[in-house]
């Protein structure tokens, strides 16, 4: 890996990584970090690019995201860790467990998609004009901006059958007003050989909204 990752540490325990999304950081996690650290120790990450994580000069995709992961593990000795991934944080951690199944021990699926046409098209096609738009200009900003919509285009493309190597317990969580689709979220978890779909009532940023019922069902599942 170019880079090293930004996080932030808490508890003792397990570890537990937990991934933001798409332009976020680790701060995303605020109402997540002190009630999970009671029982794991929690490294909420910043991506590539994001947060307090430099860019690098490696490519800025999923896939590439995915594959910071492993230095970054390794990193903080950790061998074998559970992965709550978020949104894009998701579609990495979804990445990252096909390639390395062995070091996932329990994965948290929160608004995660395969596939561009997982998301609802309200959301999509703004998303696909204002990375249209973006890509157009040369202007610093503008070029970042194309990138963080580029991976909601363009990524990721994992086909469903690709899921039934995943054998570890799986939790796909997500809110009843979700920006992903329902039957994607339900076709995600039925495709994983020990999936089970939690709805919390709210929108895509559950986490965040609906505390609450949103950790009780992942430490239910995770402990």
């Amino acid at each position: 890996m170019d880079i090293s990752l930004h996080y932030i540490k808490k508890g003792s325990g397990v570890p537990l990584l937990l991934l933001h999304g798409n332009g976020q950081d680790g701060d995303y996690f605020v109402h997540q970090m002190d009630e999970f650290a009671r029982y794991f120790t929690v490294y909420a990450v910043d991506t590539r690019g994001h947060g307090h994580s430099p860019r690098g000069t490696a490519p800025f995709t999923i896939s590439q995201f995915a594959d910071d992961l492993p230095a970054f593990m390794d990193e903080q000795g950790i061998e074998r860790a559970h992965i709550l991934g978020f949104s894009d944080g998701g579609n990495i951690a979804l990445t990252f467990a096909l390639r390395h199944p062995g070091r996932v021990g329990r994965l948290v699926l929160n608004g995660a998609n395969l596939d561009p046409s997982g998301v609802r098209p309200s959301v999509q096609i703004p998303i696909v004009l204002g990375y249209k738009l973006a890509s157009l200009s040369q202007a610093p900003k503008a070029r970042a901006n194309a990138e963080l919509l580029g991976l909601m285009v363009n990524e990721p493309h994992i086909h469903p059958r690709e899921l039934a190597a995943l054998t570890m317990p799986a939790l796909v969580i997500v809110g009843s007003r979700d920006m992903i689709r329902a039957s994607h979220s339900r076709l995600i978890a039925d495709s994983l050989p020990h999936g089970r779909l939690v709805t919390v009532k709210g929108d895509h940023f559950i986490a965040g909204k609906r505390p609450g019922p949103f950790n009780r069902a992942v430490l239910e599942f995770l402990r």
